[in-house]
Order: structure tokens, then C-alpha cells, then sequence
């Protein structure tokens, strides 16, 4: 509990101040409320970290964790790849939704699957291998990445499959939904602390969990919001890997609004939904229970030492 004091309550006066004009739509993204050559990506395939830039991989971590602040993040989206996944082979996807909702403008007419994707024959349970889907959900966040000590003020995107978005937290391992409630409940924007990914060793493929670790200091925290909307990183977050990566063309992108979703009619509120609660029985994920307890109220903005003293007992 001595270590959560650490990070949520020592906030110091400049900080706080910084920390009050963050937009949050941040950690409601993370939380599932939503919302070319010099490109950077991490990817965990394997099971280890691997950093991307330009599409080579040009390094790789073995280590378990990586300390990261996480800077951005798109809402849940799909992807889905004709015919048999050859490791090391660059594949360009035959469909994909931004929104998870209806295909992406970007995806060719004649590789289409369906009109929307409730109606897609790729989202069938036992389309993929096995009973899966062959049209996998995942989330793309951009990242900066941080240690002990400092924050680096380079963004890279990740993108994380479904098993490392969706679930309730076990224990020390949060999902990265669940652990955006848990900054949420806190009133902690997940921009003003260090977080660190871990790989769950408990998991069959690779999959990471996330907890937080330290509050910013003024210095870095300046520094990520000054990346929260920067070109590499509204990059990092619009484009899917192959276009990262220059497999296939990338569109013009442009800032996302404020809110990505408020403008959407309630149907398709309820599709996204629905298709939240779909992903959730593919992994076999236990059924979410919102215990009452007597958390601080968000508005206090941060007695930011109760979130990590129950995860270092």
C-alpha cells in the first residue's frame, strides 16, 4: 500500500495542474468507453517485445515487462487475414473495420466481406481455428517509452489481440479495459503515470497485462502531452500495422475527434456493444461484476496512492 501512496499521492502542485487540463477521453478509451519509414511499432509476437521502425525489426527485449506512458489510444477494431498465418511473412489483410462496425473505406470492394460486420461469415464462431473467429478484435495504443527515471519522446504504436483488452482483472493482472477502470475509478488520467506491460506467463499466446507504476514528474509530463496529438501519433493509432509498416497504401489520416463516437446513431452504440460481449465469450473471459465499494470520488482527482499498493502486496 506504501508504494500506491507513492504514486497517487505525492502529486506535486505544478503537476496536478497539468494533470487537470488533460482531455480524458484517454483512459475512457483504455477503460471501453469509447472512444511509412520512420513509423515505430512494438510488437509481442512470440511472446517477446520486438521494436519495429519502417517495418525491420531492429530490436528485440527479452525481458517480461516493458515500462511505457501510455500516450493514446484508438477504440477496439477488427482484422481479418485470408489463408494460413506464415510467421516472418509480411500478409496484406483482406478486410478490416476501424469502428467494428461496417468494413473500413480503405479495404478493397471486391475483398469485402460483408455490408457490416454483425453480418460478416468471418465473425462466425468457427470461422478461424478451432471454434474462434477468423475476424479477430484488437486495439491499437500508442506509447512513449519510460523507466525509472525518465520518458523517451518517441511514439511507438501496439497493437493488442482481444485477450489483452477484454476480462476483468485476476489478481496483479489487469487486461487493458480493466485497468483503465482502475486509473478511471481513481480519477488518474492514464497519460500522468508510468505503466508497465507484462507478458501473463499463465497464457497459451501472447498476452499482456498492465499495471501502474510511478506518477510523472512535471518535465515528462509536459513532454507526453505534447505527443498526445502529434502527427506520430494519430498515425500510430489510425493506421493498422500493414499500413505501418508499407505493406499496403496508408491513407491520409487526420486528428480524431474529441469524442470518436459521439455522433453515432444508437444502433450502432449497441452493435459495438454486442460485439464487446461476443469478444468476451470467445476468450472465455468471466462474467464482469462491478463490486460497490467506497472508492475515492473521481472528481478528488487522485489519491493517486490507492491504485498500485493492492497489486505489490
Amino acid at each position: 500500500m506504501s508504494n500506491e501512496m507513492t504514486l497517487f499521492g505525492n502529486t506535486n502542485s505544478a503537476v496536478a495542474a497539468l494533470l487537470n487540463q488533460v482531455q480524458d477521453n484517454l483512459t475512457d478509451k483504455l477503460s471501453g468507453n469509447n472512444g511509412g519509414s520512420g513509423n515505430r511499432r512494438i510488437s509481442i509476437e512470440g511472446g517477446v517485445f520486438r521494436e519495429f521502425v519502417g517495418g525491420k525489426e531492429v530490436r528485440k527485449s527479452e525481458d517480461r515487462g516493458m515500462k511505457v506512458v501510455i500516450v493514446n489510444a484508438a477504440p477496439v477494431s477488427r482484422m481479418y487475414f485470408q489463408g494460413t498465418y506464415v510467421k516472418g511473412q509480411k500478409t496484406k489483410p483482406t478486410c478490416w473495420s476501424s469502428d467494428t462496425q461496417r468494413p473500413d473505406p480503405a479495404v478493397p470492394a471486391e475483398t469485402r466481406q460483408a455490408t457490416y460486420c454483425k453480418d460478416c461469415p468471418q465473425h462466425v464462431k468457427g470461422s478461424g481455428q478451432g471454434d474462434s473467429r477468423a475476424c479477430r478484435f484488437q486495439q491499437r495504443v500508442a506509447v512513449a517509452l519510460a523507466s525509472d527515471t525518465a520518458v523517451d519522446d518517441k511514439v511507438y504504436q501496439i497493437t493488442l489481440p482481444s485477450t489483452s483488452v477484454f476480462g476483468d482483472a485476476d489478481g496483479q493482472k489487469m487486461p487493458l479495459q480493466a485497468y483503465g477502470r482502475h486509473l478511471k475509478a481513481h480519477g488518474m488520467p492514464a497519460i500522468g503515470l508510468v505503466t508497465e506491460m507484462r507478458f501473463d506467463t499463465d497464457s497459451p499466446t501472447p498476452k499482456l497485462v498492465f499495471r501502474p507504476v510511478r506518477p510523472l514528474e512535471e518535465a515528462e509530463l509536459r513532454t507526453v502531452m505534447e505527443l498526445q496529438n502529434h502527427e506520430d501519433t494519430i498515425k500510430a493509432i489510425t493506421l493498422n500495422v500493414s499500413q505501418m509498416d508499407g505493406v499496403i497504401p496508408a491513407p491520409k489520416i487526420e486528428a480524431p475527434k474529441p469524442d470518436l463516437f459521439a455522433s453515432e446513431p444508437k444502433e450502432v452504440r449497441e452493435m459495438e456493444a454486442k460485439a464487446e460481449k461476443a469478444e468476451a465469450e470467445e476468450v472465455e473471459e468471466p462474467k464482469k461484476v462491478v463490486k460497490k465499494t467506497a472508492a475515492a470520488e473521481p472528481a478528488e482527482k487522485a489519491d493517486l496512492s490507492d491504485i498500485v499498493g493492492d497489486w505489490d502486496d
